[in-house]
């Protein structure tokens, strides 16, 4: 315990035996009376500066828990309002009784509802979208609830026919009435909340029952004429105050940031009891009207107070239930978006699941190709070293060439599917390229088309599996081929340069020099698994893959009517010491696949 906690638990202890002592030891006098009504008076101001001092933003890690100590705040000080403007202003400053009946008698009435109130914020629940304005009107309800049933109880016999027995009795009722329900709110609370803030519920509700049963106490030997301030029937109060006071005091030993899961059937009932309240006001109307006992004004006065909060309280629930509408608007567009999100993810998962199967497929696949074509490749061979023509032999040349090709496409399938990591060396990129326009020439020239290669000279060699990235190009050049039919000339360019610390490879139907009749071609969109466009088909995805294990990047053209792609890898030179952002981007290419 801190050592100002200390020092302040012991100021309550010494005001508690002071009142004890005074209340034995001193004769019934104004003296007493005077102790008696400083020595509340300076227990209740201990008790607000002791919430206030829990109001700082240090102590309350959220808003409705900084809520929670300024309306107790707020209602311990109105407390000590009233005793300082009824009791210390005319027993102690005047010399006089105070006056019944007293309109300041509403401000103690009312001091317990900004705390019923502080209960009504809940704060031991986590509640991460609440609405601070449907709270606020929830305030608002409560305090002209209890306002209506102080004037319609008490008021009518204060002001329109005074009668002191009759405001005393009605003051007492609605005053206990309303003690009965912070403390049945408290004791739920206390039941219900766990860890810390259970201790501050059970404090508080401890500290209101003894005051709410020492009151009733006092009242009874007021009753008999055997009260008088500071008899022995104050010590209770005086234990009471004390005990609220030190309620806030010990709190900040405790953890009060260790909040519960929100519970909607607490927020049912608030809007149950703000119905109750409401249906309450026609009771109390018809009440007013049927009892024959009641004086004709005293009646006029209750009906048309009843009506006329009737509708103040009409207007803030219709307001109360426009703002829950709007949230529920809110929460069904939310849910709507969640499930549209919900089935996109469904069909992603699908799509992978079958990306992850056709994966297996194309290993298996891989292994009983690699037979066949290990034969073909063994018979090509034998083929070209038999005593055949010359043509025959360029013949079994090509064969085998084709076969080789078929075999280092199976095995880059073959890497991908098992997922892995790429043989890397020093590639020349120009020579890879050289190699693709060989593969792809003849079949192009048998379609019509043609290949025109554009390669930078002294271009610096890349850190890539030579194998992988000749896989990407074939696939890439491949694309673009197949619309090379539906143009007039139809050419593939293929073009590298040189970029800072990148070589930078283009595939496109167009001059990408500029020197043709269409546009240069723009590249902006960038093929990943991440926040990028999406590859369209498996080949693509896996093109994508290999490129950015390879610490590069895949883009598309954004030109309209031109496909096009750019293929940018880091120079040797960079890549030879893997830098941080080589291996994220093969972290996060196998995390996606």
């Amino acid at each position: 315990m801190a050592t100002s906690t200390k020092l302040w638990v012991a100021v309550l202890i010494a005001l508690v035996l002071a009142q004890t002592a005074a209340a034995v030891l001193m004769p019934r006098g104004y003296a007493l009376t005077a102790a008696n009504d400083l020595i509340q008076g300076a227990l209740l101001l201990v008790a607000t500066a002791a919430f206030l001092s829990n109001t700082s933003r240090a102590r309350c890690p959220t808003l409705h828990i900084r809520l929670f100590w300024i309306l107790m705040s707020v209602g311990v000080f109105f407390w000590l309002t009233y005793q300082g403007m009824a009791w210390i202003y005319f027993e102690v400053i005047k010399r006089q009784e105070v006056p019944d009946p007293y309109l300041g008698d509403i401000v103690l009435f009312l001091h317990l509802v900004p705390m019923i109130a502080a209960l009504a914020v809940l704060p031991h629940l986590r509640e991460e979208e609440r609405d601070e304005r449907i709270r606020m009107l929830d305030f608002t309800l409560l305090l002209i609830w209890w306002v209506f049933v102080y004037v319609y109880a008490v008021i009518p016999w204060q002001t329109v026919q005074v009668d002191e027995a009759f405001y005393d009795t009605n003051l007492k009722n609605a005053f206990m009435t309303e003690n009965v329900a912070f403390i049945v709110a408290l004791a739920v609370l206390a039941y219900t909340a766990r860890g810390g803030w259970r201790h501050v519920y059970a404090q508080l509700f401890g500290a209101s029952a003894l005051y709410a049963s020492s009151s009733y106490v006092a009242n009874w030997a007021i009753g008999r004429n055997i009260y008088y301030s500071g008899s022995i029937y104050d010590i209770p109060l005086v234990v009471s105050m004390a005990w609220m006071a030190a309620a806030p005091l010990l709190a900040p030993r405790l953890d009060l940031s260790d909040t519960e899961p929100s519970r909607p059937v607490l927020g049912v009932w608030v809007t149950r009891l703000s119905m109750l309240a409401l249906f309450s006001l026609i009771w109390a109307a018809l009440h007013a009207e049927m009892n024959p006992a009641l004086p004709r004004p005293v009646k006029a006065f209750r009906i048309t107070v009843s009506l006329l909060t009737m509708v103040v309280m009409g207007v803030v629930i219709f307001w109360r239930q426009r703002l829950l509408r709007a949230e529920l608007s809110l929460f069904l567009e939310r849910s709507r978006r969640s499930v549209n999100d919900l089935q996109a993810l469904q069909e992603q998962l699908i799509q992978s699941e079958k990306l992850a199967s056709l994966g297996q497929l194309v290993g298996g696949a891989a292994h009983e190709l690699n037979n066949p074509l290990t034969a073909m490749l063994g018979y090509s061979d034998l083929l070209s070293a038999s005593t055949l023509t010359p043509q025959e032999q360029f013949q079994a040349s090509q064969i085998g060439e084709q076969v080789r090709r078929t075999t280092s496409l199976v095995a880059s399938l073959l890497t991908f599917a098992r997922q892995a990591p790429a043989n890397l060396a020093a590639v020349d990129i120009n020579s890879v390229l050289q190699t693709a326009a060989r593969l792809l020439v003849p079949q192009m020239e048998a379609e019509g088309n043609s290949m025109h290669l554009e390669l930078a000279t002294a271009l610096p060699p890349v850190l890539a599996d030579s194998n992988q990235i000749l896989h990407v190009c074939l696939h890439l050049a491949g694309q673009i081929g197949a619309q090379l039919s539906r143009k007039s000339h139809p050419t593939l360019f293929v073009r590298t340069l040189s970029q800072g610390n990148l070589v930078l490879v283009e595939f496109s139907s167009s001059d990408p020099s500029g020197n043709s009749s269409p546009p240069p071609v723009v590249f902006q969109a960038e093929l990943n698994f991440g926040d990028g466009a999406k590859p369209v088909t498996l080949s693509q995805s896996a093109c994508c893959r290999i490129v950015e294990e390879h610490g590069g990047r895949l883009l598309q053209s954004s030109t309209p009517g031109h496909l096009a792609f750019r293929m940018e890898l880091r120079v040797w030179a960079t890549s030879a010491t893997r830098s941080p952002l080589a291996e994220a981007n093969r972290a996060a290419a196998r995390g996606s696949s």
